[in-house]
């Protein structure tokens, strides 16, 4: 049979090799023992899956091969998500998508009409250690908690309400019920602001509801031409009745004086003839 040759490396080769090695390990262990937080970041340090601590921006360093890892959030943004409409590009002429999405916009109001309902809601991750523990998708808990949440407020309100006046109402109590299913689940999400964009019906009645909406408008502007009339006409007609009423109590008098008058100088003539 055929032999196998033997391998015989020069002892120095050897301990290049192995010294190479050490070198490699050692260059990637040093890279991989320090890390960046950027200014509007926190990272959650954990070692063998424990939490060890939260830092803040700036240079730190951790122990490396895998033996502290780190998650990168971004607590000091303000995040926003949008529903029933996208932006595509922001600035100072916006861009949307012509795509429609009424599976999120379209709501049931207390009065059982539906309402296209457009919204943003801003937040910020408060605290990066419940974020990253308790929740596996901050992003689409957001979004699913405030779709739950403004569907359950619109619900409770008429179209009317929801189409007119009653924007800020909505805007304040479904932020405070979005807070309060999130610190249910300690979920470290602060919500900033939630604001209702583009509120219509929907579009099949959009020119009906228009047509009445116009016709409502024209009847309030009647109804205050006709107050400001009342108010501009009355004053007017007040001054007349007055001034004529002067006028009559004027001419009341000449008339009394110019006949005690006449009296005084026929009684003066009568006396005269008399003597």
């Amino acid at each position: 049979g055929f032999e196998t040759p033997e391998i015989n490396l020069p002892p120095n080769l050897v301990a290049y090799i192995f010294y190479g090695l050490l070198g490699l390990i050692a260059i990637y262990g040093l890279k991989d023992a320090f890390y960046t937080v950027a200014p509007d970041e926190q990272a959650v340090v954990l070692r063998f899956g424990e939490l060890q601590e939260v830092t803040d921006p700036g240079f730190h360093t951790k122990l490396p091969f895998g033996i502290d890892r780190i998650q990168l959030f971004p607590t000091l943004r303000v995040l926003k998500e949008e529903f029933g409409f996208r932006t595509i590009k922001a600035g100072a002429r916006t861009e949307y998508s012509r795509q429609r999405f009424d599976d999120e916009s379209l709501m049931l109001t207390g009065d059982l009409n539906i309402g296209d309902v457009e919204w943003i809601v801003q937040f910020k991750y408060s605290d990066p250690k419940n974020l990253y523990f308790n929740l596996d998708e901050p992003v689409q808990t957001v979004r699913d908690v405030s779709e739950s949440v403004l569907r359950q407020v619109v619900g409770n309100r008429t179209v009317d309400a929801v189409l007119t006046t009653g924007r800020a109402g909505i805007e304040d109590k479904a932020k405070e019920q979005m807070q309060a299913v999130l610190d249910t689940y300690n979920s470290g999400i602060k919500i900033t602001a939630l604001q209702l964009q583009n509120v219509t019906p929907p579009e099949p009645v959009q020119a009906s509801f228009n047509d009445v909406n116009r016709s409502e408008q024209d009847m309030e502007k009647m109804e205050n031409e006709a107050l400001a009339q009342v108010n501009r006409e009355i004053p007017n007609a007040k001054g007349e009745a007055k001034r004529t009423i002067d006028q009559a109590n004027g001419y009341k008098i000449d008339r009394t004086n110019r006949a005690q008058g006449n009296v005084a100088r026929f009684l003066g003539i009568l006396q005269e003839y008399r003597k």
